[in-house]
């Protein structure tokens, strides 16, 4: 049975769009008898906080969620993501990188590549150039060597996508490791089998799976969750009124309450009030959730459930 995973970053509490994401990793793998963990995706170091890693926890064991294993730190695994980089620049797939985000943004991209991608700026440089850039000072990412290379997923809920993968940064200008490296280490480590996430992340898997390839490492089951949006048409966030798990109690909805409104926008059937994860279990079919996006109106994020 393939593990499953929920990985927030510790920067601030939980909203009922992650909790949603949440419910549904958790459900894909105990409705298949398969473990679960939590991992705490706190790289950022900035504003990934011990006390937000305490409250995530808390939320999601108030609303019926649990897992096998202590939840692991992204920072105390840097051991892992040098070793993998190590592997990739020993057979010659990295190279140094002294552009900002801003250059790379104005920078024509290569074609079709969609915007953002990168354009290889720094993928030849002559040793002149890398020397003038050494000696300025300004601190060089770490790129992978991916030119004109294509990968493709099956994902269990959008079936196959496939796009070009850009000589993405492994190792970004500050030594801190990138999610699309870290991620990707974390779950070959962790024996994660069935990566169940939001789709805002669909289009950055073509990259893991061509990382996992590099890197002789198998390549787990996507599932990629619609988005919960605001009525703007935005990603649902915490400045769009009553949306933390707090906010929910402070209007009136206990969990129960909560999960019962979050497992019916998945497409769950739930004729109750109120109901907990486990109850959840055997009415659970991945081909019935829905595809579209949860959009909660003003109206609805502000009123009790």
């Amino acid at each position: 049975m393939p593990t499953g995973r929920f990985a927030p970053s510790p920067t601030g509490d939980l909203h009922v769009g992650n909790l949603r994401t949440a419910l549904a990793a958790w459900l894909f793998a105990r409705s298949t008898g398969s473990r679960f963990l939590l991992r705490f995706e706190d790289l950022d170091l900035a504003t990934s906080t011990r006390d937000n890693e305490v409250r995530q926890a808390r939320d999601l064991s108030l609303i019926g969620l649990d897992w096998d294993d202590p939840p692991v730190r992204q920072s105390e695994r840097s051991d892992l993501y040098e070793d993998a980089i190590a592997d990739l620049s020993n057979a010659g797939l990295t190279y140094r990188c002294w552009c900002s985000r801003r250059e790379v943004r104005d920078a024509a991209v290569a074609p079709h590549g969609p915007p953002g991608t990168y354009p290889g700026t720094c993928r030849d440089l002559a040793a002149k150039k890398v020397s003038e850039h050494q000696e300025s000072g300004r601190p060089a990412a770490l790129r992978i060597r991916c030119s004109s290379t294509t990968a493709s997923v099956v994902d269990r809920l959008h079936g196959n996508v496939s796009s070009s993968v850009d000589d993405f940064v492994l190792r970004r200008n500050d030594g801190t490791p990138a999610y699309n490296l870290a991620v990707v280490v974390d779950d070959a480590d962790q024996g994660v089998g069935e990566v169940v996430r939001a789709d805002d992340l669909l289009d950055s898997t073509p990259r893991h799976i061509h990382l996992q390839s590099v890197l002789d490492l198998s390549s787990p089951s996507y599932a990629h969750v619609p988005l919960v949006l605001a009525d703007d048409g935005k990603r649902l966030a915490k400045r769009h009124g009553s949306v933390t798990l707090h906010d929910r109690s402070a209007l009136g909805d206990d969990p129960e309450r909560v999960i019962a409104v979050l497992a019916a926008s998945l497409g769950i059937d739930v004729p109750e009030l109120r109901v907990r994860p486990s109850d959840l279990i055997t009415r659970f079919d991945p081909a019935e959730l829905s595809l579209d996006p949860w959009v909660l109106s003003t109206d609805t994020i502000d009123t009790p459930w």
